[in-house]
């Protein structure tokens, strides 16, 4: 293993097309001079304009995956994406943190795949905060933040709310009164990145992209509020990259 470049991991689901999940971050990774490892939290028949079906990795697998990997590897950081359920979260966050407590952990939390199949649904307020307490970032849409809190009609005040337990950048791609404008929450403060344009290109997996790019900064040793404005840079250029729904991977 290379000394010179830091190792992180994702934990996410098989896209077949390429443009989301794990074969994404993995292009991410490279792209960003980091080595990836990739455990699959399921395999799915997709392209990127359908999502038909989806076939759950057990967790005594991925939990086994796990504890292999971190019992013969320093990783650095890792970005976790699709999962069926707050349970099957929390026990891959808890595995992670038992082998390595430092590791830096970054929750992608897809609810819904862009064709409106429904994912992760979050009922449970008790082990949703359990699970936030151990992470350092989480990155939900617009659509997305309103699931942690259905009562809540502003996305800003959710986000607000839940950063007091994990930072949230919370993504302005779906926000029609500031389209791609991100706020990254955190205890005491709220960051702003502005898009350079918003004149680009719809891609899928755009958010898988984002998340996987400020993992691979924060294990480059970049703060916070650095990694997120760095991974954002890095994700307009995908959107930007080409006019169809794959794009392009290139710093």
């Amino acid at each position: 293993m290379s000394e010179n470049r830091p190792i992180v991991l994702t934990i996410a689901g098989f896209d077949p097309s390429g443009g989301a999940g794990v074969l994404a971050d993995i292009k991410t990774f490279e792209q960003h001079k980091v080595y990836g490892f990739a455990i699959n939290t399921a395999n799915t028949i997709q392209t990127e304009n359908v999502f038909h079906k989806i076939q759950w990795t057990a967790i005594d697998f991925v939990l086994e995956s796990i504890t292999t990997l971190l019992n013969s590897y320093v990783i650095s950081a890792v970005k976790i994406g699709i999962v069926p359920s707050l349970d099957y979260l929390k026990q891959i966050v808890f595995c992670l943190k038992k082998h390595s407590p430092s590791i830096k952990i970054i929750w992608d939390p897809i609810l819904k795949s862009s064709t409106e199949f429904d994912f992760l649904s979050i009922e449970n307020q008790e082990t949703l905060i359990e699970i936030l307490q151990q992470i350092v970032l989480i990155t939900p849409n617009y659509n997305e933040i309103k699931h942690f809190n259905p009562e809540e009609k502003d996305p800003q005040k959710i986000a607000k709310f839940y950063s007091d337990y994990c930072p949230i950048l919370l993504k302005g791609g779906h926000n029609s009164n500031e389209i791609g404008v991100d706020y990254l929450f955190t205890t005491n403060n709220i960051y702003t990145y502005l898009p350079k344009t918003i004149e680009c290109y719809e891609k899928h997996g755009s958010g898988c992209v984002l998340s996987s790019a400020i993992t691979t900064h924060l294990a480059l040793g970049q703060n916070l509020q650095t990694a997120c404005g760095n991974a954002k840079t890095y994700t307009e250029n995908y959107l930007l990259s080409n006019p169809t729904k794959l794009g392009f991977h290139h710093v």
